[in-house]
């Protein structure tokens, strides 16, 4: 076991450094053909290169008969594979490729979409009474989660058991003085691990007037999370829930402002033409401040993708979360 995860590991490891190089050489690429095109000097740490790389240019095209693979964009986290141009309409293959995304770290969620997610939820230790309801809550927002007592376990135990048990993320919840104040998502087997300041935290039975809490899978809202860093806050997220069946009558949505994600579970009726919303609980909001390549255990050994620097002059000016 131990010798096929370090395996695994090693493969990824290859993998994202070879997706990562042509990433790069792709964007010389990119910015040789602008310069080009627009009749200006070309940058100084391409003219070395250029030659070689205006040959590769002509070489650069797509097949007529390439399978092209899209995502589409209006129910998040469905993979939708898209086979052009081949005649094989309503045939589908018996292992299907996995879909190209925009980013090589999103090789993660290569599979996602193809089977249901399993989320365990656990809390730091010694946990207060408000912390564990607030920890069952969060298994009633998230379909399939199941909730684990954390005991005396470490960390190194606790991830070694859910890549045992095929866990697809780890969210561990903690807490000051009774408070819910964090929330770390790592995903499983390989990464990556997403740390969050957790605020403004409501429960259910504060919320009111509430009957039974809807099982469904939900449709998902990422409001305003456009850039770059945005997007892979929200591909961390919606990779969090199953695909929703069409026919179901729950939203849930995280909401950018001013670079912290509120975070709302509605229910929705018909009226006639008009349509109810009934918010359901747990109500809280979200703010990121690290992002590691690795898993929760591996701690400041992993590489760091992205840290918020708040004691910048440009800080208060940025808006990190969305593209405007």
């Amino acid at each position: 076991m131990l010798r096929r995860q370090a395996r695994e590991r090693r493969e990824y490891l290859q993998r994202r450094a070879r997706e990562q190089q042509q990433q790069r050489q792709r964007e010389r690429k990119e910015t040789l053909r602008r310069a080009l095109d627009e009749n200006r000097l070309l940058p100084t740490e391409l003219r070395h290169e250029a030659l070689a790389l205006q040959k590769e240019l002509e070489f650069d095209f797509q097949a007529p008969g390439e399978p092209t693979h899209c995502v589409t964009p209006a129910t998040p986290g469905w993979v939708w594979l898209q086979w052009a141009e081949l005649g094989m309409q309503g045939a589908w293959p018996d292992k299907a490729p996995p879909p190209e995304t925009g980013d090589s770290q999103d090789d993660e969620y290569r599979w996602a979409g193809l089977e249901p997610p399993k989320v365990m939820v656990t809390t730091s230790r010694d946990p207060s009474a408000r912390l564990r309801l607030f920890a069952k809550e969060l298994c009633l927002l998230l379909p399939g989660a199941r909730r684990m007592n954390r005991g005396r376990a470490e960390l190194g135990a606790l991830v070694a058991a859910c890549r045992a048990a095929g866990v697809t993320d780890l969210l561990v919840l903690h807490e000051t003085r009774g408070r819910p104040d964090g929330l770390t998502v790592s995903h499983l087997p390989h990464g990556p691990t997403a740390h969050f300041t957790l605020s403004g935290a409501v429960l259910r039975q504060e919320v009111g007037g509430l009957g039974g809490a809807p099982l469904a899978a939900p449709h998902l809202l990422l409001l305003r999370l456009d850039s770059t860093l945005g997007k892979r806050v929200g591909t961390i997220l919606k990779h969090l829930f199953p695909v929703p069946r069409p026919d179901s009558r729950r939203v849930v949505t995280f909401a950018n402002e001013d670079d912290v994600i509120l975070v709302r579970n509605h229910v929705y009726r018909r009226r006639g033409r008009t349509v109810e919303l009934e918010e359901v609980g747990p109500r809280f909001q979200l703010r990121p401040y690290l992002i590691r390549l690795g898993t929760l255990d591996q701690g400041d050994a992993a590489d760091v993708e992205w840290r918020w620097h708040p004691y910048t002059a440009t800080a208060p000016k940025r808006r990190l979360l969305s593209a405007t």
